[in-house]
């Protein structure tokens, strides 16, 4: 398989448009012949992503890199940065506020998901800077 390379800007104004990225990347992954759980799996880490992008640094920018032995996703903000990674890791660990709790988000799994979901992650956040999130998913 040729290599492939998808690119999304992330609107950190627009809950409506949240997910959109993830939603093309499924159906190009689909064209590709992705097999169906690899996809949910991209699926997933991509939704939970953007969302944590929009709730909590104001948007952002994701890349996804279809590759002969893996998908590579990276998420790359400039928000407020993680103070504490490993309670951001812990499932119901939440900084959301009451206003993103009311619409139903904020339930604390995002971070979590998307590390059960996907064979590699990394964070690099810095304070005042921003956040980037790497993934890995074998294929």
């Amino acid at each position: 398989m040729e290599p492939f390379k998808l690119e999304f800007a992330i609107d950190g104004e627009d809950f409506h448009s949240a997910g959109e990225a993830s939603s093309e990347t499924k159906k190009a992954l689909k064209k590709l012949g992705i097999p169906a759980d690899t996809i949910r799996r991209v699926s997933i880490c991509m939704y939970e992503g953007e969302m944590n992008m929009v709730l909590h640094a104001n948007g952002g920018a994701v890349t996804v890199e279809v590759g002969e032995d893996a998908i590579a996703i990276a998420l790359a903000d400039s928000g407020p940065g993680i103070p504490d990674i490993g309670a951001a890791l812990s499932e119901g660990f939440s900084t959301a506020t009451n206003e993103i709790r009311e619409l139903g988000f904020g339930a604390g799994m995002g971070l979590p998901n998307m590390k059960k979901y996907c064979d590699e992650m990394d964070i690099q956040t810095e304070l005042g800077v921003g956040t980037t999130v790497t993934m890995k998913i074998n294929l």
